[in-house]
């Protein structure tokens, strides 16, 4: 995608937000390659005319077992990205748009994304992923009749001008996990996600780069059944979740130094993993991990619901266990929740712990009666470490409950941006709804003044690391 050419460069320059357009084109280019760049004459609903830049390319869209390039084109109005492109369908001479709930005659795309369309938590590639899934259920595209014995409404399974997508997800609707790294935390979550159930195929990836040691040849001597071992990123097609858990960890004398080496591996793996996988969720396990998820996100394109970090979930886990079995002896009907930088500087907040049916839990802070229990809770977890099989157990509880849709709530590693006060875009761990559509943070909190001082000073402290790094 040339950015740089004399035309692009001239009418990108009437753009409000350049900066954050560039850079959200640039992260369409990393997911979606082939789609390109181009400037043309825009004509609007008042029949006024403007260069625009547009979008042009083609999604994979699976009809009847096969999979086909459908042809879009997405207008960039001048106020992009913080207004939704304008979509299209691009049908060849022998296509017939057909009229739907997500497509009018025209081919203008009316889609949920659009409609509620709110960057940065809206981006093009979920949007993208958002058509391939809609135009799934109802394909926008049919052959022209050439007879009357031809039925228009069998749409795209003849469409043979359209080429066969060889990177789509071949799995259908089978419950498939990738994970990759095969050092002990990868082997680990590879044991306890089999345990856990739920998944029809597992593949692990040996990434050669990583500093962990492999442990895939013990895997090959008494294989598992459904587990698949690769080095090549493209057999995690298809994937409903993506697990990573390498690290490349360096001598660099500095933290940053040290951190820029784990950024430099997964710059060579995020992009092609939700390339080949545009629809899964990606759980980051790789350390630090508030600062991972975040680089995963912006290396990938993918939306923020869809890119998560085991985060606290352990530590809560942990902590209402604790709670009500060793510091209360029953159930209060409370859950404790671990939240912010996996630091000292975590805090705790409350929720109720069997909220109605369809309602998610509600946050509530640590009250002045209830902070002995909580600091006592807390020093009762000192001590009991990050085992590469405890972190596994609770990786494999977030991917089961991903993959089973179950809409349970998990402390995981998110974007923090717009919770309870928080400006910059970093990532922190916050209580989320998970499912097969991703996250969805609960409702944030006012938080007393001293947990909410640990919790700007970790916004800080990771918003100034990030601004250090080289993505």
């Amino acid at each position: 995608m040339d950015l740089s050419s004399e035309p692009v460069k001239k009418v990108l320059a009437k753009y409000k937000f350049r900066d954050v357009a560039i850079e959200e084109i640039q992260k369409v280019n990393r997911i979606h390659p082939d789609v390109q760049i181009r400037v043309g004459s825009f004509t609007s609903t008042d029949s006024m005319q403007k260069d625009l830049l547009k979008l042009v390319g083609n999604i994979p869209v699976k009809y009847q077992g096969r999979t086909y390039n459908l042809p879009i084109l997405m207008w960039l109005l001048e106020s992009f990205p913080f207004t939704p492109p304008v979509c299209l369908l691009r049908p060849t001479t022998n296509m017939v748009i057909q009229k739907g709930r997500h497509v009018d005659a025209q081919g203008r795309m009316y889609l949920p994304g659009l409609h509620n369309w709110d960057h940065p938590k809206s981006t093009v590639n979920g949007l993208m992923a958002e058509m391939i899934a809609k135009f799934e259920e109802e394909p926008p595209l049919s052959t022209k009749p050439s007879g009357e014995a031809e039925d228009p409404n069998n749409l795209l399974a003849f469409v043979s001008a359209l080429k066969m997508n060889k990177g789509g997800n071949r799995s259908g609707s089978v419950n498939k996990v990738t994970v990759i790294g095969s050092g002990d935390l990868g082997v680990a979550t590879v044991l306890s996600i089999m345990a856990k159930g739920g998944v029809d195929k597992l593949v692990l990836i040996d990434i050669p780069e990583s500093s962990t040691k492999s442990g895939t040849m013990d895997l090959e001597i008494f294989s598992l059944p459904k587990v698949e071992i690769s080095k090549d990123l493209s057999a995690s097609a298809g994937s409903k979740v993506v697990v990573v858990t390498a690290n490349a960890w360096s001598n660099e004398q500095s933290y940053a130094s040290v951190v820029q080496t784990n950024v430099d591996l997964y710059r060579g793996i995020i992009p092609g993993l939700a390339r080949h996988s545009p629809n899964a969720v990606l759980l980051i396990a790789s350390q630090p991990v508030d600062i991972m998820t975040h680089v995963a996100w912006r290396q990938s394109g993918l939306p923020p619901t869809h890119v998560i970090g085991a985060g606290c979930n352990l530590e809560s886990e942990r902590l209402a266990h604790i709670f009500n079995i060793t510091l209360v002896a029953n159930n209060t009907g409370k859950q404790p929740w671990v939240i912010g930088e996996m630091s000292d500087n975590k805090v705790a907040v409350w929720s109720n712990a069997t909220p109605g049916i369809g309602k998610h839990p509600e946050l509530s802070p640590v009250s002045n009666s209830t902070k002995p229990l909580i600091d006592r809770g807390f020093e009762l977890l000192k001590g009991r470490g990050h085992r590469s099989w405890s972190v596994a157990l609770s990786v494999a509880d977030i991917t089961h409950s991903i993959i089973t849709d179950q809409k349970k709530t998990h402390s995981v590693t998110t974007l923090a941006q717009g919770w309870g006060g928080i400006s910059a875009a970093v990532f922190l761990s916050l209580p989320c709804v998970l499912g097969t559509s991703g996250s969805t943070r609960l409702a944030g909190v006012t938080l007393s003044q001293e947990d909410d001082g640990k919790l700007k000073e970790s916004v800080s402290s990771l918003n100034n690391l990030m601004t250090q790094l080289k993505l």
